[in-house]
């Protein structure tokens, strides 16, 4: 009777730190991609010409995307939304550091880049690499582009991944945001983060 007495005491006191420990992580509205194996770190230029890697930017909670300057629809919008995330945060926004990694480095110079990314918000970077550069990247990432001719030869568009990967201030891998998540769902995996 006491051996079972102690087991079930047992059991009720591991079932009870399974809970705390359930409790004590976090919740996300994102997709919790903590431990992927990909999207470790890249090595591009940025829109001011220097050379940049994550570890550049510790300390931040870091979201990247991937898309091009020509984009019609999802890359302005996407940038617009964290532009808004960026306010939602308000004083904490400077610990919130958005990457614009281009798919298309054919046409996007690195003078486009610094015209662009920074009109959605000043603290922005635009990155980009040559054609290899940006392959490989794309390729660690898992990001997926693919050119789709136009009209004529320089008016294509670029089919891309659309979500976004978001590193915490350790600069470790933790989430991917789906297209058209919620500002407010972002803003709150952001403040988590932090």
């Amino acid at each position: 009777m006491r051996t079972i007495f102690l087991t079930a005491l047992i059991a009720l006191a591991l079932g009870g730190l399974a809970a705390c420990e359930q409790q004590s992580s976090p919740s996300f509205n994102s997709v919790d991609i903590t431990g992927a194996n990909y999207a470790r770190d890249f090595s591009l230029t940025d829109q001011d010409g220097h050379r940049r890697t994550l570890a550049d930017y510790r300390g931040k909670v870091v979201l990247m995307f991937f898309g091009y300057t020509q984009c019609p629809d999802v890359c302005p919008t996407t940038m617009a939304d964290m532009a808004q995330v960026k306010a939602r945060l308000g004083v904490q926004g400077d610990k919130f550091q958005v990457l614009f990694v281009t798919v298309d480095p054919e046409r996007d110079t690195q003078q486009l880049l610094a015209q662009y990314v920074p009109s959605f918000d000043k603290s922005f970077v635009g990155l980009y690499g040559n054609a290899d550069e940006t392959a490989n990247t794309a390729k660690e990432f898992k990001v997926i582009y693919q050119k789709v001719p136009g009209k004529t030869p320089s008016t294509y568009s670029i089919d891309h991944t659309a979500g976004c990967y978001v590193f915490d201030p350790h600069g470790r891998l933790r989430l991917f945001v789906k297209h058209s998540q919620s500002i407010d769902s972002i803003a709150a995996d952001i403040k988590r983060l932090m």
